[in-house]
């Protein structure tokens, strides 16, 4: 048996614009997703995520589900456009009743909520005014932050700020794969910027609330070199890993930017955005540290390879194309570099609790035509059990990791992929909403309920 650390936090993850569906209910304005997802040819036959997996009417069954698998934390987002429907006006009551209720459902089942308060889904409204390029949106942002607070502080002791900062700065303003799908790189970099300013400011104003665990979660890539012994290639690593992983690890871990990568970002924008104190801000002491993670980045230096638009300024790098198995989503499986990360994190930002706060796997899975009640994912299995094992391993290293929250519990919009990839460890039929619990869900029960993994 490999055995995970006594009081090892365990559940699973989803994102409001993903599940919740009833889009222009109870007063919800329109989000950048809203807006996106009408743009023709932008989102998978063009899925929207007006009706999702109708969890805001479905919560309740939902939450008895989490109950069913023996989840321990369950980790969801709040709608922004549900709490101020234009970002920065009133208070939307009805928006907040709902989460209310949600946190009362998930708290009566034993379940600890753990909230993030941006899953992507900015109002449109601020959007217009400039989004996240705009000092605004972060000052708002702390706003909207302490109003979420005000209503469910009492009873929620984990908060999360921001999911993902790079791919809402870098795939919405920089490729533009993601709302609100501006290709300007000199955008991103302000975007990046004013994200984790609105992370600080809203850190503080958490913490002056009365807030006891205050948390980001960024997604870093795991960069390796095609070849090690390669100056230049170990160079390739280095830049990347700057626009990915150090342009957010050291502003809020260390209070600053790298020179590096000011020196990088310079080439696109003269930083005007970046005023006096903004570090500090930033740099607020956090008491958890989220890291999503699927899958390993291998570059090469290339003189004439075009880069990476996501990744501005990787001119003369190659991103080589995955070896071995993938997921449904093309992603390459290779679970140990995830305690390479575990372990480059713990060793250079030290001090910091790690949570895992999402790793998963698409597969193209259905109900046996057998047996309804029945889907099969042995490949979704082998995904989970492969990166828990690496998880351990770090543990095993010194590293302080506090929990595992699995991606996804629901099928659900996977953002430009639509609705035809499938995270779930719980099998949604889109036309019934009828879940189905699948073989991984179960799998992952037994996992939980031993707190391990069978050798």
């Amino acid at each position: 048996m490999i055995q995970f650390p006594e009081g090892f936090v365990w559940g699973a993850a989803t994102a409001a614009y993903q599940i919740e569906g009833a889009a222009r209910d109870d007063g919800r304005g329109p989000s950048i997703w809203d807006t996106f997802s009408r743009t023709p040819g932008k989102v998978f036959a063009g899925h929207t995520g007006d009706v999702a997996c109708d969890h805001y009417h479905r919560y309740a069954g939902d939450v008895a589900l989490m109950a069913e698998l023996g989840l321990r934390a369950y980790r969801f987002s709040i709608s922004w456009p549900r709490i101020r429907p234009d970002g920065t006006g009133p208070v939307n009551p009805a928006g907040l009743d709902f989460y209310d209720r949600l946190v009362d459902e998930l708290l009566g089942h034993g379940i600890s909520p753990f909230v993030t308060l941006y899953h992507w889904d900015l109002p449109q409204p601020l959007e217009d005014r400039g989004g996240w390029t705009s000092r605004e949106t972060a000052e708002q942002f702390a706003a909207y932050a302490t109003a979420v607070y005000a209503r469910l502080g009492d009873r929620v002791e984990t908060w999360t700020t921001l999911n993902e900062p790079w791919c809402a700065a870098f795939l919405g303003y920089a490729s533009g794969i993601h709302a609100p799908g501006r290709q300007d790189p000199a955008a991103a970099f302000a975007a990046a910027h004013h994200l984790m300013l609105g992370h600080g400011l809203a850190a503080r104003a958490l913490r002056a609330a009365g807030a006891r665990t205050i948390g980001v979660t960024l997604n870093p890539d795991a960069v390796f070199p095609a070849d090690p012994d390669s100056p230049a290639d170990q160079e390739a690593v280095r830049v990347v890993e700057g626009v990915k992983n150090r342009i957010f690890f050291d502003p809020v871990l260390r209070g600053k930017y790298p020179d590096e990568v000011l020196e990088h970002i310079g080439r696109f924008t003269d930083l005007a955005f970046l005023a006096d104190g903004d570090e500090k801000v930033i740099g607020e002491p956090i008491d958890l540290l989220g890291l999503n993670y699927y899958s390993p980045t291998y570059v090469r230096a290339k003189v004439g390879a075009p880069g990476s638009t996501a990744y501005p300024g990787t001119e003369g790098i190659e991103f080589l194309p995955p070896a071995g198995p993938v997921t449904e989503m093309g992603w390459q499986i290779e679970p140990s570099t995830l305690t390479v990360l575990l372990e480059r994190i713990s060793r250079d930002y030290p001090g910091v609790p790690l949570v895992i706060t999402e790793n998963g796997a698409a597969f193209d899975d259905a109900p046996s035509p057998a047996d309804p009640d029945r889907v099969a994912d042995p490949d979704r299995i082998a995904y989970l059990d492969g990166h828990l094992r690496a998880a351990h391993q770090a543990i095993s290293r010194g590293v302080d990791l506090r929990g595992y929250l699995l991606w996804s519990l629901l099928d659900n919009f996977e953002w430009a992929e639509g609705y035809r990839k499938r995270f779930g460890i719980v099998h949604v039929d889109y036309d019934t909403q009828r879940r189905t619990i699948k073989d991984s869900g179960r799998w992952y029960r037994d996992v939980i309920r031993r707190n391990g993994l069978a050798d």
